[in-house]
């Protein structure tokens, strides 16, 4: 029980669908209708305007980290990192939504500001200048992916952590992997992008 109920509650947290009941209870909108029909934040942000989606943010947000923070409430020998890793899984492939989430950046990065806050905050830099820049959510999720596999890397280096980068490694491939359809767009110029 010690494993198997912070390995539930992890996923259950994770499967929470922000996006699909802020729309509902708020909005009268089911995302997974309108844009990408993504339960993920960027399809927020386009559906339901700025404020919903900086709300599903922090709530997607605030599940990985809450996953990573379980062993400080429940006697568990279960690793903080691996918990965070399922509750991603929650989040790609909800419970609550049938088994359709979103694409992992969000809670991947709940778990960083739960175990390694400095890599959280290099993280939401280099999105926002990567968004600054290139002007896509995709493009600048996948960039954020890459720096976090060399700063942990690096970090691994001085640490032997290498459990952080073996997850680091889980969790960039998760978001690549997520944003396929969104690679061939970007290759074919017709990935949407953002206005500031």
């Amino acid at each position: 029980m010690d494993i198997f109920l912070p390995l539930i509650i992890a996923y259950l947290l994770g499967s929470i669908p922000s996006a699909l009941w802020i729309g509902k209870l708020f909005y009268n909108t089911d995302v997974r209708t309108k844009g990408s029909g993504n339960l993920g934040a960027t399809n927020t942000f386009r559906v339901l305007g700025p404020k919903a989606g900086l709300i599903v943010t922090v709530l997607d947000i605030l599940k990985g980290t809450a996953a990573t923070l379980l062993p400080l409430i429940i006697t568990t020998d279960v690793h903080p990192l691996i918990l965070g890793v399922v509750a991603v899984i929650g989040h790609m492939f909800p419970v609550f939504a049938r088994f359709k989430g979103g694409k992992a950046v969000a809670t991947s990065g709940g778990i960083l500001l739960g175990y390694q806050w400095p890599l959280f905050l290099l993280a939401v830099a280099v999105l926002l200048i990567a968004l600054k820049i290139t002007k896509m959510v995709s493009l600048s999720s996948i960039i954020l992916a890459v720096v976090s596999v060399i700063y942990t890397i690096i970090y691994t280096f001085y640490t032997e952590d290498y459990l952080f980068l073996a997850v680091i490694l889980t969790l960039a491939t998760f978001i690549i992997y997520r944003h396929r359809a969104n690679i061939a767009r970007i290759r074919a110029g017709t990935e949407p992008k953002i206005k500031w």
